[in-house]
């Protein structure tokens, strides 16, 4: 990600490229609107909320940035508490938090949350940077290594790292699916040729994918929205993804191919909204394809607003994602702030120095 992101964006433009215009202008990401927060996600079992240390790492991949906190005594990952750390301008900002579970080797087990404060089952660029925090803090080397998350367990691997603090992280997502009982679809959802029943307007051309969790993939030689631009994505995004055919809710993803191993297309995820990019998103638009017969299996290059991911489709849908994950920093909420928080054995003023070391855990 450059030092600003796009405000002009043009999705499908005549030279079959993503076109930029305007001034890079830093804009904090609002919070996601109220429906996100009402929906709890079936796959992922309703359980207590993990409690959390004071400490967390911050990266990003192509700006999709996330929190990595251990679990600790400071504060409870609770649905305000996460969005609360999440706020751009209130906390310390960030698309998602994901929660390291005690344990010192593979394989790790965590849990992910959306800037909502919903649950959700995984997020390839959140496991990435889960994975450099892992290899900043002397826990994994270059050999593969195994997480569990969502009930699944998935393993991720270090290439390497350039010294300034970027890492080349892959993760293997296990094989995706396809079709309605992938994404938890209700009867009569999807009509004839894929065809997605919307309240309002035409029917439209659906590739529904799993990798994980759910996605909706839309190409852009799907009349009426063969022009596929933000004004579109912003019209389409809130109602596929929180589409009453679908108790899970789907990310969505507008598509365009531009070459046999090239796809571009914009990102609304889930419990987030329009984000610049998102690694089981570039994983499920490269299925989409391969499963609908639009492209052969192999490596292909997702490229997003903020910049290109690789992921490879194997003829069983097996598939890998592989892209840098940028280190932003390590740092600490104040104690007050994790009062604030709530939900943990919160330390009083008086005690918080004596509690100090167990609240920020191991970094």
């Amino acid at each position: 990600m450059g030092p600003g992101r796009p405000v002009g964006f043009m999705f499908g433009a005549s030279d079959g490229i993503i076109q930029r215009t305007g001034p890079a202008v830093m804009r904090p990401r609002p919070r996601p609107p109220a429906p996100y927060a009402s929906r709890l996600l079936s796959s992922v079992p309703s359980r207590e909320r993990p409690g959390a240390s004071r400490a967390y790492f911050k990266g990003h991949g192509l700006g999709n940035d996330y929190l990595v906190v251990e679990e600790g005594t400071a504060w409870r990952a609770s649905e305000e508490a996460v969005g609360r750390i999440c706020h751009r301008w209130e906390g310390v900002g960030g698309d998602g938090v994901v929660v390291l579970l005690r344990g010192e080797s593979p394989p790790f087990r965590l849990r992910m949350f959306n800037p909502d404060g919903s649950e959700f089952e995984r997020s390839g660029n959140g496991l990435r940077i889960l994975a450099a925090h892992l290899f900043r803090t002397g826990r994994v080397g270059s050999e593969p290594f195994a997480v569990e998350v969502g009930g699944d367990s998935l393993t991720m691997q270090v290439h390497g790292a350039d010294g300034r603090g970027e890492y080349d992280i892959s993760v293997e997502m296990g094989r995706a699916r396809v079709g309605t009982e992938a994404v938890g679809a209700g009867p009569g959802v999807v009509q004839v040729e894929s065809r997605l029943a919307l309240p309002e307007g035409p029917r439209l051309l659906a590739e529904l994918v799993s990798v994980g969790n759910p996605h909706c993939v839309i190409f852009g030689e799907s009349d009426p929205w063969r022009a596929l631009t933000r004004e579109a994505l912003d019209r389409l995004g809130p109602v596929v993804s929180t589409h009453e055919g679908f108790p899970e809710g789907l990310n969505v993803q507008l598509a365009r191919i531009l070459s046999s191993d090239q796809i571009e297309f914009l990102v609304w995820e889930r419990g987030v909204g329009h984000t610049t990019a998102s690694g089981t998103s570039a994983c499920a638009v490269a299925v989409a394809a391969v499963a609908s017969g639009r492209l052969p299996a192999g490596d292909k290059t997702l490229v997003m607003e903020g910049g290109t991911l690789r992921v490879r489709v194997e003829e069983d849908l097996g598939v890998v994602l592989r892209g840098p994950v940028r280190a932003i920093c390590d740092g600490e909420v104040d104690a007050g702030f994790a009062r604030v928080l709530g939900g943990g054995r919160l330390p009083g003023p008086e005690t918080a120095a004596t509690t100090r070391s167990e609240d920020v855990g191991t970094r």
